[in-house]
């Protein structure tokens, strides 16, 4: 087994993932430091913005608001989420973040334990800017739709 070694990585060697709104940046993960547990990086999310709606089959997420006023839908009912305040989301529980101020909010995120594939890891319930099926999109675009359909009753449990 190898051993890792600690590895610094710098915000501005990610690239920005705009996929499901905000600007997400995935900063330590397997594919950039080796972690074997779960992955963690920082959301941007702009006033007015979102990050769309989803869910983790397999993963637990916790965010950490570093800065602005963000709100929290968590299976329908929306909390606020103000600077130095934590949050975990259960495996399963159906999110989606909201910047509700007037700046940038920043925030935090951690998930584990990692999914068997990552393409396993995070299932869409509705379409963001750049999706185009509004419904329990599995990010994994080698799946059939009728394989997308199975994701959703099963809760992203794809056999």
């Amino acid at each position: 087994m190898l051993k890792q070694a600690p590895r610094i990585v710098n915000l501005s060697d990610t690239e920005p993932n705009r996929r499901r709104g905000g600007d997400l940046r995935a900063m330590l993960t397997p594919a950039t430091v080796g972690s074997t547990s779960g992955f963690m990086g920082l959301a941007i999310v702009q006033p007015g913005e979102r990050i769309g709606e989803h869910y983790h089959p397999y993963s637990e997420e916790f965010v950490y608001v570093v800065s602005g006023a963000l709100e929290v839908d968590l299976d329908g009912e929306t909390f606020a989420l103000r600077p130095d305040q934590g949050l975990l989301i259960p495996i399963d529980v159906r999110h989606r973040f909201r910047n509700v101020g007037d700046v940038e909010a920043r925030m935090v995120f951690h998930l584990g334990p990692l999914a068997p594939r990552p393409s396993l890891g995070h299932v869409d319930t509705e379409p963001t800017d750049d999706t185009a099926s509004p419904h329990f999109v599995v990010s994994a675009p080698h799946l059939s739709a009728q394989e997308h359909g199975q994701a959703s009753e099963r809760s992203g449990a794809i056999e």
